[in-house]
């Protein structure tokens, strides 16, 4: 442990030593009739108080021009790699220090034209309100360390504030509607005169009238005057007004008079003489029913005589999107001419729905690598069918097989996995429900309904084979942009274990706690999903995403269970069920920075418990720890619980590792190499553990003491990324192990890696 220390304090010694060379030697490449400009700094200066001072300050230093070169630390790693690419053949350690790191150019004092940022910083203090400010620069150079800064200093006077704000005499009907948006404008008296308030005023104003019909009103058709002949002590009136040669269509409101759907529009079928169906009052205009109008048109929000609104409209695109049947969502609006009054104008409504191709067969080939050593090809096949009713219904069948066999690697070898599977699903994009719900429960999103069967085959080579059949019916809806809800009301499995060998025999009397997990083999409960995904926010610099899940098991068939003699489970048609309850969530944090860099973060904490018919929770509803989604240092389902070491049989293989309990925490900063080629540096720490003590899991149960009993380890990795797609190769290796003595749990095995290969980013 101590031989591993010092290397990593001799690496962080020499990566340091490099940075200070870095950062000391970018003098001697700075031409001598030259100053690096280091930057500016600000000085306000007022014969009043100022309100938000900090935040003016903020808003004038956004003028500073240009940028200085970038620091870390107090040095320059990225100028000092510039200089170094101006050499003569470059190595290719330097083009990759500077591709990750270097500036583009540096930054000299002959670069800034102070009087053109003293321009900036009056044009935004009158903006402001600071009418009549002052400013002035001045250098300071350090002729020694050839550099130099420039001090800005800013007289401002008192600022003019608002007395009243009121709308000027304008035509009806647009009068009205301007007049209650101004009343319930940010803009009060004593505000400061705010030329940025001004524009975001008329943006408001120009949504509001949108959403109450007037199509052809643009910001740019209101003006604001101020006028502070009325007073002395630098107070102002605010005017809003129109432009002259408005046109006049702009200040008319416009109502919907047709609204026609084509569910089966294509450029070559438009031509055709198709049929028109009348359905509430809509057009449904299509050569064939192709998409039944009963069930299309909750999807559509846009009706006749309602006035136009583009949030209506964004929100019937956004709602026929997600039927699942459709490639384009198109919905165009035509001016009519009418008869009826001047103050009105009139809409028709189109909407063009071109369809995907209604039947598509996916192939997918995996060659899988398993962190438990488990490698081989894969295949998953499968078949689409759209709109399979002529309701925007979507069929589904999945066919999948596997073969993996274990390699060795310090874990054991010989095993095999022979995986396969099959499933049906048929998707609605509707509430399939008893009681009729009302649709503004739904205001954002119409539920789907899902139903699946599925069975799924696995043979264990030299230990068990585990069938499984699995029958669901649920709905899923998003109740905004960020916000998804799935329950799941019938969730029915049935697990069937055979064929085990003496082997498998063996660890199940050695684990009793293990066997248990495998003798209720009829789950029958109900599953309900929350997730919150901030990461649709790609441009944010912060994004939060959290997902917690709840699964309750054997209250409904418990109802029905019989009874098989004193201290016996119940059963249900012949079949021990489980009975228990399982709350997990995981919560992740992104922090975005420059060039593609990411710190990501990750927090999981699951719990379930067992009670009534079931002392353990079923096998496949456990918890397990290590893996290319868990902690990488250590093997899939390696870790736990607590500090049990586990059984290791003849081949050196450790059976799969579960625990009713389970905490976990992964930190990795991701960065790009070149192209597709990303990087990433990680932690993990994590386990697993039971709720009460056991016998035959001796340091399993979970305790005041978790912290110490976490499994961790460090590494790299590498990701080909191509437009979403990731291939992830990681390399970890444990530094605390839980399973070893106290006081030799904290050793860094760098000579003991794990390799991981994975699809998908782990969090």
């Amino acid at each position: 442990m101590h031989t591993h220390i010092y290397i990593g304090l001799k690496f962080i010694l020499i990566i340091g030593f490099v940075f200070i060379l870095a950062s000391c030697s970018v003098e001697k490449y700075i031409p001598d009739d030259e100053l690096l400009y280091t930057g500016a700094s600000l000085e306000i200066a007022s014969d009043s108080l100022i309100k938000n001072v900090a935040g003016l300050k903020v808003s004038l230093e956004q003028t500073f021009r240009p940028e200085p070169n970038s620091k870390f630390l107090g040095m320059r790693p990225g100028l000092f790699y510039y200089y170094k690419m101006q050499q003569e053949k470059p190595g290719w350690l330097t083009k990759w220090l500077y591709k990750q790191w270097g500036e583009e150019q540096p930054v000299y004092r002959s670069d800034v034209e102070a009087y053109e940022v003293e321009n900036l910083l009056l044009n935004r203090l009158e903006n402001r309100g600071f009418f009549y400010s002052k400013a002035v620069s001045k250098f300071e150079e350090d002729t020694l360390h050839k550099s130099a800064s420039v001090k800005y200093t800013v007289d401002v006077p008192t600022p003019y504030l608002l007395k009243k704000y009121e709308l000027d005499t304008l035509p009806l009907p647009i009068y009205r509607e301007l007049q209650s948006s101004v009343a319930s404008s940010k803009i009060v008296p004593g505000m400061r005169f705010d030329l940025s308030n001004m524009k975001l005023e008329r943006e408001r104003i120009d949504n509001d009238l949108k959403q109450k019909g007037y199509y052809n009103f643009n910001p740019g058709f209101l003006i604001f005057e101020a006028d502070t002949n009325q007073y002395d002590n630098k107070q102002f009136d605010l005017f809003l007004k129109l432009k002259k040669d408005v046109p006049e269509k702009a200040i008319l409101p416009y109502t919907i008079t047709k609204v026609n759907i084509h569910p089966n529009y294509s450029i070559q079928r438009d031509s055709f003489q198709l049929d028109t169906v009348r359905f509430k009052e809509k057009n449904f205009i299509q050569e064939e029913a192709f998409f039944k109008p009963k069930y299309l048109d909750p999807y559509v929000l846009i009706e006749e005589g309602q006035v136009y609104d583009p949030v209506i409209s964004k929100n019937t695109a956004r709602r026929l999107s997600t039927i699942g049947a459709y490639k384009f969502v198109n919905i165009q609006y035509k001016e009519i001419d009418s008869l009826q009054t001047d103050s009105t104008g009139v809409l028709e409504a189109t909407i063009y729905l071109s369809p995907l191709n209604k039947r598509a067969v996916r192939a997918e080939l995996q060659a899988v690598t398993k962190s438990n050593n488990f490698a081989g090809p894969g295949i998953e096949l499968t078949y689409s069918n759209r709109n399979l009713f002529k309701g925007g219904e979507i069929l589904n069948i999945i066919g999948s097989g596997a073969y993996e066999v274990q390699a060795g690697g310090g874990g054991g070898s010989g095993l095999s996995s022979i995986q396969l599977g099959l499933k049906g699903e048929v998707v609605y994009p509707r509430l399939l429900f008893p009681l009729k719900i009302n649709s503004d429960f739904f205001k954002y999103d119409i539920p789907k309904t899902k139903t699946s069967l599925a069975i799924d085959y696995l043979s264990r080579g030299q230990l068990y084979t585990l069938l499984s059949g699995t029958a669901q019916f649920g709905y899923t809806w998003r109740a905004n942009r960020y916000v998804t809800h799935e329950i799941i009301p019938i969730s029915v499995n049935y697990t069937k274990l055979s064929n085990t060998t003496a082997e498998f025999d063996e660890i199940l009397i050695d684990n009793p706690f293990l066997a248990r997990s495998f003798e209720q083999q009829f789950i029958a409960g109900l599953n309900y999903a929350f997730t919150y995904n901030g990461m649709v926010d790609t441009q944010k610099k912060h994004q939060i995403y959290l997902r917690s899940t709840f699964d309750i098991a054997g209250n409904t068939v418990g109802l029905f269970g019989q009874e098989q003699g004193e201290g016996e489970p119940k059963t249900f048609i012949g079949t021990e069920y489980a009975q228990y309850a399982k709350l997990d969530a995981d919560v992740r944090y992104h922090y975005n920075f420059g060039k593609e860099q990411v710190i990501a973060t990750r927090l999981f904490g699951g719990y379930g418990y067992a009670y009534g018919n079931s002392t353990v929770l079923p096998f496949i509803k456990q918890y397990y720890a290590g893996g290319p989604y868990s902690v990488r240092a250590f093997r899939i389902r390696s870790l736990g619980p607590g500090t049990f070491a586990g059984n290791v049989n003849e081949n050196g293989t450790v059976f799969d590792q579960i625990g009713n309990i389970r905490l976990e925490a992964n930190i990795e900063y991701r960065f790009p190499i070149f192209s597709y080629l990303k990087g990433a540096l990680f932690a993990d720490a994590g386990n697993i553990w039971i709720s009460e003590e056991n016998a035959d899991l001796p340091g399993g149960k979970f305790t005041s003491n978790f912290i110490n009993e976490l499994g961790m380890g460090a590494g790299f990795g590498l990701r080909v990324d191509v437009q979403g797609f990731v291939i992830r190769f990681d390399l970890a290796a444990p530094f605390h192990d839980p399973k070893l003595p106290e006081g030799e749990r904290l050793d860094f095995r760098v000579d003991e890696p794990v390799f991981n290969f994975a699809i998908g980013y782990p969090f």
